[in-house]
This record gives C-alpha cells, sequence and structure tokens, in this order.
C-alpha cells in the first residue's frame, strides 16, 4: 500500500518532468536526425546532413559552425569565471553577516525586473550617449564619448550580471551551513587567513561552487538575448545561430542538431565532474582506512 501511495504522491511530478523536459527534449532529438523541408520545417526522412554540416569545412579551411562553438565556449567559460570570482565574496560576505535576509533580499529583486528590461537598462548605462559616458564627459575624463557597446566585454559585463544571483544563492547555502571554528582552528595552526579559505573552505563548500557553476554555465551556453542586444552584429553565439536557424531559414533539423550538442557538452562537463568526484572520495577514503591502520 506504501508503495502505491508513495507512485500517486510522485505522479503529478513525473507528469510534469515528462511533459516539459523528457517530451521536448525527445522531439529536438527526434528532428535532428530528420531532412530539412525546403519551405522549412522537416520531412520525415531519416538524415545526417545537419550533423554533417557542423563539421563541414570551408574551402578556406575554417569551420563556420565550430568556430561559433568554440567562440562560445570561450565567453561561457569567461563570463562563468568571472560570475563565480565576483559571487564567492559576496556569498562569504552574506553568510557571515548578520543581515544576510536583507542583503539576500537585495540579490533578489533583479528577479522581480523583466529580463529584457534590465538588458536593456545597461544599453542607457553603456550606450554613447549613456550614464557612465556622460558622467565621465562631465568630469573632463573623455573628450568625446566611447563606444561601450557592441562588444564582447559589453557582453561578458551583462552575462555577469544577469547570471550573478544563481551563482550567489547556492553558494550562501553551503557557506552557511560551514563551520567556520574549522577556519579558527587553522589558523591556531599557523595557517594565514587565505590559506584557510583556500585548503579548509573551498574543500567543504565544493556542492554549493559546482552547482554555482552549472546554473551558470549551462544558461550562458546557449543565451541568445544578452549578445544579440548587447553585442549586436560585432558578437555571434551559439543561442543566436539557433534562433536564426528557426527564425529566418526555418532549418529545424540544423537548429535541433546544435542544441544536441550543447546538450552533449553539458553532460560531458557533468561526467568529468562526477569521475573526478568520485576518484576524490576513493582517495579519502583510502587516507582515512589507512590511518585507522
Amino acid at each position: 500500500m506504501k508503495s502505491r501511495s508513495g507512485s500517486l504522491y510522485s505522479l503529478p511530478l513525473t507528469t510534469w518532468i515528462s511533459l516539459f523536459f523528457l517530451v521536448p527534449m525527445l522531439i529536438v532529438f527526434v528532428y535532428s536526425f530528420l531532412a530539412r523541408e525546403t519551405g522549412g520545417g522537416v520531412r520525415w526522412e531519416f538524415d545526417l546532413s545537419a550533423y554533417a554540416e557542423i563539421f563541414r569545412q570551408t574551402a578556406s579551411g575554417s569551420f563556420i559552425y565550430l568556430d561559433i562553438v568554440g567562440y562560445t565556449l570561450i565567453m561561457a567559460v569567461s563570463a562563468t569565471l568571472l560570475t563565480i570570482l565576483i559571487a564567492l565574496p559576496c556569498a562569504y560576505y552574506i553568510a557571515r553577516s548578520k543581515n544576510n535576509t536583507l542583503l539576500l533580499f537585495l540579490v533578489i529583486i533583479p528577479f522581480w525586473v523583466n529580463f529584457m528590461i534590465r538588458i536593456y537598462a545597461w544599453v542607457a548605462i553603456l550606450g554613447q550617449s549613456g550614464i557612465l559616458n556622460e558622467s565621465l564627459l562631465a568630469m573632463g575624463v573623455l573628450k568625446e564619448p566611447i563606444q561601450f557597446l557592441f562588444n564582447d566585454y559589453a557582453v561578458l559585463v551583462v552575462l555577469v550580471y544577469t547570471n550573478l544571483p544563481f551563482a550567489i544563492l547556492p553558494l550562501f547555502t553551503t557557506i552557511e551551513k560551514f563551520d567556520f571554528g574549522l577556519l579558527e582552528a587553522a589558523r591556531d595552526l599557523g595557517a594565514s587567513h587565505n590559506r584557510s579559505l583556500w585548503s579548509v573552505l573551498l574543500p567543504n563548500i565544493r556542492g554549493g561552487l559546482v552547482t554555482a557553476v552549472l546554473f551558470t554555465f549551462i544558461p550562458i551556453f546557449g543565451t541568445f538575448a544578452v549578445p544579440d542586444v548587447m553585442g549586436n552584429s560585432n558578437v555571434f553565439m551559439l543561442g543566436q545561430l539557433i534562433t536564426s536557424k528557426l527564425k529566418f531559414t526555418g532549418d529545424y533539423p540544423m537548429a535541433c542538431s546544435l542544441s544536441v550538442l550543447i546538450l552533449l557538452l553539458s553532460a560531458a562537463g557533468l561526467v568529468v565532474y562526477t569521475v573526478y568526484n568520485n576518484r576524490q572520495e576513493q582517495q579519502h577514503q583510502v587516507v582515512i582506512a589507512e590511518d585507522e591502520l
């Protein structure tokens, strides 16, 4: 009876995941192996031309799609690293603060504003007639406006800004549970402040750190809006490529094959981390067993 009750309780969640996650992913996977219809859409014939096109080399020796994937990967890794470097001290400060509820509230506030409005707010800040240029001109720092927009740096800044809360929250949750007495013990044993943070704190919050990386990297890797607005035609990432295939050419198989590629790369990262984490745990268990002997 208990097992049947448990199945009934989990039925809504199972249905939700199946309808809104597994079924769409299955459709994307199937479409990636179909032929493209001339007028857009798919023709129900097995075809690998979409995957072949991704790895097609041009006459000049370049790989158009793989170059975009590589550029997107570099941007995603760079933005993720910057986000974590900013989020880690912020989460640490919030966890140690007596006003952590208020600080968390301030972190969550941006979620109350529409995503596109937050992006275009940065256009008002970084534009040639924006707040930053006007302030620098008024202070005499600049003689003429600088083009802060439509480049890699503008895209990175906004990617970090939009994804920062997703990194701070899991890091805060993990750091809050950390026993800070271990840091004091490490310093009593002669470790410096930075050394104790590196050798004691970071290994114990690894779970939150990995969650923050995943919550940041995966959305950035497939993002469309930020590079489209902040980079214009000067920045072209994988999310924009998928959108252009769907919106302008109706090439569903190519768009789906690129989406599958994103999924595979993300899954590969998870596999690598899982293998590394299992090896670390095995080594830790071996050390404990040797100490007991």
